[in-house]
């Protein structure tokens, strides 16, 4: 038999699924699962990849790659989102029109596209099957579910079939919390409104567009992952963790960010430049008095150590300040965005310092401005939660119909 270069490649690299180690409970993603197909969804298809680096197989290689090297799939395009294809960009940056090195494709830029614009770009792609295939970390305000959404409007713009490759929500998928996003304070960290920690997959956010918020569904195919529970927290998962993106190292780090990331809107450094973003937060002329204070709370699952740092770039770049680290000690009762307010009220409390952005970027996080009027008026943590309970327990009955696992 004389197989191509191509082929020779697809031969050596296979599709089998690598074994979890002994005791785990098997778990396919979707895109082990469209392998183990042959790509027949695939076939006769023109395909273009909408993904980054956290797009990889059990063994830690791209998709991208392997299905290049696979001459049953025709590959012609790939898309890469905020930081790009490859993960060279930092964060409110992307890699711009080129081609891959490592295959030759062109790499098109969908990060700040979307509408008209993005469309066009899929058009010119020449691809007639758009493939999905990033992973989430749980958190409305994380930007490449908007990403999907984006996409998913152009590509119904475009006349281009979807196809989205379902991966683990990696902080579980038992319940949604926190806020749900006001229409009036939509941006590219919330389009429509979803709960702030949203619980859900990627490919049940993608049934739950199409079906809830598209004005007209695109065509639409999810590959469901085989093997996941809704209470499974990533590290179940036995596959391999990516940085989603520079400031997301570990599955720790998705665990907290939901609430943490709130201190993206205030005058506090939220970790960035820090080995522990997001777990470290903290500004000059803060001291221990923050910590003792979240001490008190008895908030569950986590505990408050007074930390001091000097964050290599971001917020007080170059600069010891004083902060608090969060220590989740018990994944299962730790409430992300309970915890996230909670902090948000002992800040202000207790450093005399503190303030929010300027231009109120935590409306746009927390999807109205309930939390800063709120934090501002001195309202409890309990107070604050409890104000947006009535659109949360309307956002859990929309999301019901679009849940896919057990």
């Amino acid at each position: 038999m004389n197989l191509s270069r191509r082929g020779l490649l697809a031969a050596t690299a296979g599709t089998a699924v690598a074994p979890q180690g002994a005791g785990a409970r098997p778990l396919r993603t979707g895109f082990e699962r469209l392998a183990a197909d042959g790509y027949a969804l695939l076939e006769g298809r023109r395909v273009g990849v909408i993904t980054n680096p956290t797009g990889v197989t059990r063994d830690a290689r791209h998709i991208v790659d392997v299905l290049h090297a696979d001459e049953r799939v025709d590959v012609v395009a790939v898309f890469g989102p905020e930081h790009g294809f490859r993960g060279t960009a930092q964060a409110g940056g992307s890699e711009g029109r080129h081609d891959d090195p490592a295959t030759g494709l062109p790499v098109h830029d969908t990060y700040r596209k979307s509408g008209k614009e993005l469309a066009d770009v899929f058009a010119r792609s020449g691809a007639d099957t758009l493939v999905f295939d990033i992973q989430d970390v749980g958190a409305r305000f994380y930007t490449y579910i908007w990403t999907l959404y984006d996409c998913m409007v152009a590509a119904r713009r475009a006349g281009r079939r979807f196809v989205v490759l379902d991966r683990p929500n990696p902080v579980t998928g038992r319940e949604a919390h926190g806020p749900v996003l006001g229409r009036g304070f939509a941006s590219f960290v919330g389009r429509e409104p979803i709960a702030q920690a949203h619980g859900m997959t990627v490919a049940e956010l993608a049934l739950l567009f199409n079906g809830a918020f598209l004005a007209r569904p695109v065509e639409l195919e999810t590959v469901l992952m085989q093997g996941w529970r809704r209470g499974d927290f990533f590290d179940a998962s036995g596959l391999p963790w990516v940085p989603p993106s520079p400031n997301m190292p570990t599955p720790d780090t998705a665990l907290v960010y939901a609430g943490t990331c709130l201190f993206e809107g205030t005058n506090l450094s939220e970790g960035r430049g820090t080995a522990r973003p997001f777990e470290l937060l903290g500004a000059a002329g803060i001291d221990r008095r923050w910590a003792a204070a979240l001490g008190t709370l008895g908030l569950p699952g986590v505990h408050f150590r007074e930390a001091y740092f000097a964050p290599a770039f971001s917020k007080f770049q170059g600069k010891t300040i004083g902060g608090v680290q969060l220590h989740v000690h018990d994944r299962e009762s730790y409430d992300p965005v309970r915890t996230g307010i909670a902090l948000l009220v002992t800040a202000r409390k207790t450093w005399s310092g503190f303030a929010w952005r300027p231009d109120h970027w935590i409306d746009r996080l927390t999807g109205s401005a309930l939390v800063r009027t709120m934090v501002d008026a001195g309202a409890d943590t309990d107070e604050i939660t409890g104000a947006w309970q009535d659109d949360l327990t309307r956002f859990r009955a929309v999301r019901r119909r679009y849940l896919r696992y057990s």
